[in-house]
């Protein structure tokens, strides 16, 4: 009898892994599924800056925001992430990445290798750009300057270490589904929805999230603890938004202007010198957008501890 329990133990123990390793397989899109592309360098330069790609791959403390050597250390509750090099260096950066390489890395979170990124990288986000963009933005990355130099090795201690679990944290946050567009709005509200909910990747800094790391859905936008460990991320929603108008929201992205006066800190300096770059069509399309979130109660912020007497 303990032999036979322990017979079908091993067989659900096999099965078990079998199903495991069939959930996390990496997803990908062909090379042969692309089709004919005439990059447009001045549209990848616009996704280059909805994106803030500068904000995480630039090398730290030096001035130019288009050496994308990597290195930034990006904190969080699972251990600390290293922005990559993204520069056409062929042997730090992504020189040799093939088209299908970067669609795959940008928009299923798959490495070059087959192996899943860490979500670190904000591909829940990218997932839902357009494939002609994701190349567009391919292209003009290529024309940058190359820039030699490894970042170090990720710093997550186990069990978040494991990539292929990865795998199921995909298919919980994950949904895999193109944007479409909202026929009762605007062309520029519907442009806005593109930017924010893709490229902007907006939500993943103003929205709190669950022990396993992804947005809480019902409080998208909302704001919550920093995901780097310092601070509080504000919430964009009309809770916290009702007394700025479109045109002050389009203003302190070109500024980092407050109606009030005030000027943007922390990491949103960053977001700034990219929002700053984009056409002006474009921020107040984000504008638009930010301005028609509904009001969301965003978690309480906890309370600073009273000074002794």
């Amino acid at each position: 009898m303990l032999r036979r329990i322990l017979l079908l133990a091993i067989v659900a123990g096999i099965a078990g892994f079998g199903v495991f390793w069939w959930l996390t397989i990496p997803a990908t899109i062909a090379a042969s599924a692309l089709p004919a592309h005439q990059p447009d360098l001045a549209n990848g330069q616009e996704m280059f800056n909805a994106g803030g790609c500068s904000s995480c791959h630039a090398v730290p403390k030096q001035d130019d925001r288009l050496k994308l050597g990597g290195g930034l250390a990006i904190g969080s509750p699972f251990g600390t992430f290293y922005a990559p090099n993204i520069s056409p260096d062929p042997n730090d950066g992504i020189g040799r990445w093939s088209e299908a390489d970067f669609v795959n890395a940008v928009m299923k979170g798959t490495s070059p290798a087959g192996t899943h990124v860490f979500p670190a990288f904000p591909y829940t986000s990218y997932q839902h750009a357009r494939i002609s963009d994701v190349r567009d933005l391919f292209a003009y990355l290529k024309t940058l300057p190359a820039v030699s130099g490894k970042v170090p090795d990720h710093d997550v201690p186990f069990p978040f270490n494991i990539r292929r679990t990865i795998g199921i944290w995909k298919l919980l946050f994950m949904d895999d589904k193109p944007l479409v567009a909202d026929a009762s709005r605007s062309a520029q509200w519907n442009r806005g929805d593109y930017l924010v909910n893709s490229f902007g990747h907006c939500a993943e800094c103003h929205s709190p999230r669950n022990v396993l790391g992804g947005i809480i859905a019902a409080q998208r936008f909302a704001g919550g603890p920093n995901p780097e460990g310092e601070g509080w991320v504000p919430n964009i929603t009309q809770k916290r938004m009702s007394d700025w108008s479109a045109k002050d929201i389009s203003y302190f992205l070109e500024s980092g202007q407050t109606p009030d006066g005030d000027s943007a800190g922390g990491a949103m300096v960053r977001v700034i010198k990219n929002t700053s770059q984009l056409t002006a069509q474009d921020r107040d399309a984000i504008a638009e957008y930010i301005k028609s979130l509904p009001p969301v109660d965003g978690p309480p912020r906890p309370k600073k501890p009273e000074k002794e007497s």
